[in-house]
């Protein structure tokens, strides 16, 4: 009984060499090209985002407090979310050109030291684009 001799190993010859360079070349300079088109084009954000703090009298931020943001032109709230354990808030909103009235709702809410706050003043921002907008709502003691 014979075993079967192993083939020798033979290189690739140069042509293979250089079909499998520029194969990788090719490939490796679309996906670039793609990755590049694909950032230049990618979507703009489709919305604009309202970002605020709810500050205290002690100017601490202030946990569960009701806020209420609205068009300008409108009377009632398109939305009402809480500020959270940093008093912090955000809403998405359309992006375009708008004014927002920002307020906060005090009803209903207790204070950690049980005195009572009001709002010192409704806040109005403006929207351009597609942006982040910062703000801030002070609460002062009645």
């Amino acid at each position: 009984m014979t075993t079967p001799k192993a083939p020798d190993f033979c290189p690739p010859s140069s042509s293979l060499r250089y079909f499998l360079l520029a194969f990788l070349l090719v490939t490796f300079s679309l996906q670039s090209l793609s990755s590049a088109a694909s950032s230049q084009n990618s979507p703009k954000r489709k919305y604009a985002l309202i970002i605020g703090t709810v500050w205290g009298p002690d100017n601490r931020p202030v946990y569960g407090v009701k806020v209420k943001i609205r068009r300008a032109q409108d009377k009632k709230a398109e939305w009402e979310l809480y500020s959270n354990h940093s008093g912090e808030f955000a809403q998405r909103v359309p992006p375009g050109k708008a004014d927002y009235v920002i307020t906060a709702d005090l009803k209903g809410y207790k204070a950690p030291d049980s005195k009572p706050l009001r709002l010192a003043q409704e806040v109005t921002i403006h929207v351009e684009y597609d942006e982040r907008v910062d703000t801030g709502l002070h609460l002062s003691n009645q």
